[in-house]
Order: structure tokens, then sequence, then C-alpha cells
């Protein structure tokens, strides 16, 4: 019998078995969605993708939207708890005393899996490419014991070749290197430069690949932090990744706003266990002893410093919590740059009462979109911020990538994150929280700065957009929580 004669007979057999398929998976992936997840906004855009777009939404939850309890995540959580029992580092040390008005936060910050307050740090901040990779580059050649290098992007062009060649040199004269890349991020790194550096003496691994059937080609989940520590005392972190259009050298972005920094003291040692438990969960090699976290014989500062850190393979979001119980401490001021708005509820509410109240609550962020679907979703929430007397500025020169909220002078968090449900939920993420009025006043000046760089959203003008505009950030707002 041939095919067009078995489909002629047996057409309404076939029909009705394709049909109780459809349904069987459509109900079990709404069932899974239901299960999965715990963020209302999330649950509903997903389940209308399940309903609305048959199998192709059930496939696109598969791979894109389960998050909560994957083999990836668990895991992650097992290699984070055996490498605790292995290096006894769930025995942390006690918070240093900060400002009483703000030992919330720094509780926050400690909760859980958390890092205790430094003190005794010295912080440098780089606004610009050029200083911030001139800096790094400057560390990696002085390292005498590792260099311990991760990041997001990392680029196989001048800029990428610049930071391999330095780790090659660390590595021939003896120095420990690990070399940690996100395999969507740096989905186009080179395997040049990567085996470049594996035959000076370097190792590589790259964070959940793509194409480890473990993973079942996972795209989400995905290790936003850049850390860079030499020899356990200084530590780079921010927004910066590794490539050229960093320096400003993309037409596409143009001059490139970022905020990186540097860390020496003891407020290094947190930074480089969240890298070191990155590595392990990536490796399995167990890296760990006093070499790595040395003693610091003599403070090199005055900065109270905490590592804060958080992902989805934790129930408590640490950062998150930071940045809501920063916004509800503030008495004069919130000032916030962040490249993507995409607030959950909780904080969008605790931003309009923080306008309500009286306290100058400024945004800072794009003109022209490197994204356009969380550009669109962030215009949709700048109609209730508005609203509430938040002023929203979009920064004209070019790209604002730095990630920052700085609190009536006193208290800034500062890092990876940016403010929105990717960073909040989705990633591996790494701030700081400062303590220290002299580094929070030289945010703010360039804050302001930026400002004067920018145009401020009119509330007016902005009501009276366009239907079509409305409506594209509506469908934004509600795909955001899946792509």
């Amino acid at each position: 019998m041939s095919l067009s004669d078995f489909l002629l007979r047996f057409w309404q057999d076939i029909t009705g078995w394709v049909f109780l398929a459809y349904m069987l998976l459509t109900l079990g992936a709404f069932c899974w969605v239901l299960h999965t997840k715990r963020e209302t906004m999330s649950a509903i855009a997903w389940s209308l993708t399940v309903l609305l777009f048959p199998l192709f939404g059930a496939v696109l939850f598969f791979l894109f939207g389960s998050q909560s309890i994957t083999r990836p995540l668990t895991r992650r959580q097992e290699k984070k708890s055996a490498y605790k029992k292995i290096t006894g580092a769930a025995d942390g040390k006690p918070s240093v005393d900060v400002p009483a008005r703000w030992e919330r936060l720094a509780k926050l910050g400690h909760h859980g899996d958390g890092f205790p307050v430094t003190a005794g740090n010295a912080i440098t901040f780089y606004h610009e490419g050029h200083l911030a990779f001139d800096a790094m580059i400057e560390a990696i050649h002085s390292a005498r014991n590792h260099v311990h290098i991760q990041f997001f992007i990392y680029r196989s062009d001048a800029s990428g070749e610049r930071f391999i060649d330095a780790l090659c040199e660390c590595a021939r004269r003896g120095v420990e290197v690990r070399f940690l890349y996100d395999s969507v991020g740096s989905y186009n790194l080179s395997w040049r430069l990567l085996r470049k550096l594996t035959q000076a003496g370097g190792r590589t691994a790259a964070f959940l690949p793509i194409l480890n059937p473990l993973y079942r080609f996972r795209v989400n989940l995905r290790n936003h932090r850049k850390i860079l520590v030499v020899d356990g005392n200084v530590g780079f972190t921010g927004g910066l990744n590794i490539g050229d259009e960093y320096l400003g050298l993309a037409r596409k972005f143009g001059p490139w706003r970022d905020t990186h920094f540097r860390v020496e003291g003891e407020g290094v040692h947190g930074l480089q266990r969240v890298f070191l438990e990155d590595w392990h969960f990536a490796t399995e090699e167990a890296v760990h002893g006093e070499r790595y976290s040395p003693k610091i014989e003599k403070p090199p500062g005055t900065a109270l410093v905490q590592v804060v850190h958080s992902g989805p393979d934790s129930l408590y979001k640490a950062i998150r919590e930071t940045y809501f119980a920063g916004i509800l401490h503030a008495r004069k001021r919130v000032w916030i740059a962040s490249p993507y708005f995409i607030p959950d509820g909780g904080l969008k509410d605790a931003l309009m009462l923080a306008a309500w109240s009286g306290v100058d609550v400024r945004l800072l962020g794009l003109f022209r979109p490197d994204k356009w679907l969380p550009f669109l979703a962030a215009r949709f929430y700048w109609t209730d911020v508005l609203s509430a007397g938040v002023k929203v500025y979009q920064y004209t020169p070019g790209m604002m990538h730095s990630k920052f909220m700085l609190v009536d002078g006193e208290w800034a968090s500062i890092g990876t994150a940016n403010m929105d449900n990717r960073s909040l939920y989705l990633n591996f993420e790494v701030n700081y929280q400062l303590f220290d009025q002299p580094a929070i006043a030289e945010l703010e000046e360039h804050f302001l700065k930026d400002l004067e760089s920018s145009i401020r959203v009119d509330t007016e003008v902005f009501s009276k957009r366009p239907l079509v505009a409305k409506l594209a950030e509506n469908a934004s707002r509600l795909l955001s929580p899946i792509l």
C-alpha cells in the first residue's frame, strides 16, 4: 500500500490521534507552567503562549521557560553544597558594623548564602571602557599566584585578543589562569583563542554549554557576571564585558557609557568565592585554600563593602531584595541607572511609593535601544512611574550600560544586575553594596553628568503617544517574562 493510499484510508484515525497528542501536550505544558512559575505575570504569559500557539508554545516553554526545577539548577544546588563542604565556606564571618540606618540592608545581603560586610577596602571606579581595560590588563600582568576571569560576553576581536595575550603571558610564567565564559553570551568566542590559552597552560570552561544534552539546548539560566580576581586581593566587576564595542568602537552602539570598578582588600574574598563556585560547577574542580583568599595584613582603604550575589538556583533573590529595601529606606533620593527597566510589581510599587512621599526618584535609561523588546517593555512601566512623579531620563550620546542604585548619598548597590526580570530572577548576577560616602559621592557626580547628556521624558507628551505604540509596549511587557 502506497503512502497516499494509506493516508487516504486512515486519515480520520490519524487526525484523531494527532489531535489527542496535541491536547495531551498542551495540557501537560499548561500544568507544567502552573507548577514551575511562581511569578504571576510570567505564569500568565507562558500559559497564553502554550494555549494560543499550538505545539510551538509548548516547545518554546521547554526551551526557554522552565527554569525553576530543571536538572541544571538541581545540579547547581548540589555543586554549591558540595563546594561548601569541601572548603568549609559555610562558616562565614560576621559582618563589621555599618551605620545603624543600613543594618537591615547588610543583614539582607548576608542572609542565606551571602557574604559579610568587610572594612578597610579601596574602591576605584572606571566610567568608560579604555581606562577599565587598561587597569584590568595591568592587574593581570602583575599577577604572581593566580588570575580568575569570567565574563558573560567575550568577543574574539582586538580587545579579546589583548586579554588572551595577557592571560597567556601569565600562564607561561607559572601563574594559574582560569577562564570561565557563558556559552550563550559568548556564543561566537573563537576556539582559536581558547586553544591559544590552553596551550599556554591556562584552563578554560563554559558555563551551562548549550550543546550539552544535559541542558537541553537551554538558552536561559545565563551567567551574567563579569569578574576578574588577581591573587585573591584585587578584584574587578561591573557592567563591562570584553569586546571592542565596550570601547565605543561599534557604530551600532556609538559611545559606550558604563561603570566598572576595582576593589582591593578583604571585600575581594566574596567575589573570589562567587567565581570559584561557578568554576566548580562548570569543571568539577574544587579550588580552595588560603592562597586564594589571603589575609590582608594592611588594609588598603577605608570603604565598607559587601558582595551580594543571586541566581535562579536560590529562592532568596538577594539582589532584588536589597534593591527593594534600599528604595524603602530612602528619605531624600533614589537614583537608578539601568539600560533595562522591567520591574516586578513590588519594585514598581516601591518606586511609586517613594516618589509619592516626596523622595527624588530618578531613572536613567536608553534613548537608542540595543534590544527592542526590553526597551518597549520598559516604556510600558514608565506610564505608572511617571504618573507617581518619578523622573525618567534617556541617555542620548550612545549606549548607557551602567547598573547601579544610589540612595541618599549613603548607600549604593552596583554591579552586573539590571533592574529587570531577567537579572533579578533568571540570571546569575553579582553586585556590591557600598556603605561608603566618598565612593557614592563620585557615583552621584557622574550620574548628574549623565543627566546633562540626557533628555527627560515629558509626562504629558508621553501620555499622548499613539495607540499603536501603547499596544506594542503592552505586548512587549507580556513577552518580556518569556524571552
